[in-house]
């Protein structure tokens, strides 16, 4: 980290991709409050899963606790209401089968220990399950459908990528349970009939998210990328969703509109920057937003090609 600070200036932004578990979280509390960097997996696969426990996981555990603690929920409540489940079962204190790491240590219960996530699911009778652990299959018929029974509107998220990593597939959480389920996936899947409704399944990708907050960190300046923005990103991201995409049954916008979203999303970054002194470029623009279209990458070039006219057949040539 020093070294590329040292290489291209204190004003360089360091996303962190594609880490391994033990390192992940160790480099992101070490590294956090004394550079400008941000680890995607964990916290841009969290923005767009608020809007196993591995580290995107636990990363989305950590930012859906925040968005219910600005809903006024107090903290304890919040890590009370998050139950999560890793390879060797429910996270629990003083589990017999143990891999009960620092990160993880939050999200412990005073609770028997469980081992399978169909046990769980029975057990607890959450409102939604979200998993992004690249267990393929995790969510089976079964627990689907005691999703269904308990929740007239059960949220599935099964956010891990490729399609074959997939917990399950659209077509499967629709059909069983009934087409009323909240559904969103890492992989694309193609939409869905049931009951005579086309439903669109929404891609739940962190590509929403980390556009838009490099490019509010580049154009604005900003020095520190702290945990509130992905929260903001996050609230963005969900007032973009138009009732044409509910109705669709997406709970994104498309990804084509990834380019304005970026726009949408750094604005109300920049302006959170500025009012917590996070930002370092001054003036402060008065307009926001069209200070972040002017960082914009545009395609359309001017043609260098000289232009030309073909002479009128009903005028008459000099030679």
């Amino acid at each position: 980290m020093q070294a590329l600070i040292k290489r291209y200036g204190i004003d360089t932004l360091i996303q962190f991709e594609d880490f391994a578990n033990n390192n992940a979280f160790r480099f992101l509390e070490k590294y956090r409050d004394n550079y400008c960097m941000f680890n995607d997996d964990i916290q841009g696969t969290a923005s767009v899963a608020a809007a196993g426990a591995g580290e995107a996981n636990i990363g989305i555990a950590h930012l859906i606790s925040l968005a219910m603690e600005d809903e006024g929920v107090s903290h304890e409540e919040a890590i009370s209401r998050i139950w999560m489940v890793d390879s060797r079962g429910l996270l629990v204190k003083d589990r017999p089968a143990g891999g009960i790491t620092g990160h993880k240590e939050l999200f412990c219960k005073e609770h028997k220990p469980i081992d399978t996530l169909g046990e769980v699911v029975k057990e607890i009778k959450p409102s939604a399950i979200i998993g992004a652990a690249a267990v393929p299959h995790a969510f089976t018929e079964e627990i689907v459908r005691d999703m269904a029974k308990f929740n007239e509107r059960p949220i599935i998220f099964a956010l891990s990528n490729p399609t074959s990593m997939a917990e399950c597939t659209a077509e499967e959480a629709y059909q069983w349970t009934d087409g009323r389920c909240v559904f969103a996936s890492g992989s694309p899947f193609d939409p869905v009939t049931i009951n005579g409704k086309t439903l669109i399944p929404g891609q739940g990708n962190n590509a929403y998210i980390f556009p838009g907050v490099a490019l509010a960190v580049i154009s604005c300046k900003i020095k520190h990328i702290d945990e509130p923005m992905f929260l903001k990103a996050s609230q963005t991201l969900s007032g973009l969703v138009t009732q044409k995409n509910l109705d669709e049954g997406r709970v994104y916008p498309p990804l084509s509109d990834i380019r304005e979203v970026s726009v949408r999303i750094a604005t109300s970054l920049a302006e959170y920057a500025y009012s917590t002194g996070a930002a370092a470029a001054y003036p402060e623009p008065e307009n926001k937003e069209e200070f972040i279209r002017n960082y914009l990458y545009h395609t359309e070039y001017e043609s260098f090609i000289p232009e030309t006219w073909t002479w009128p057949e009903s005028c008459p040539q000099s030679y």
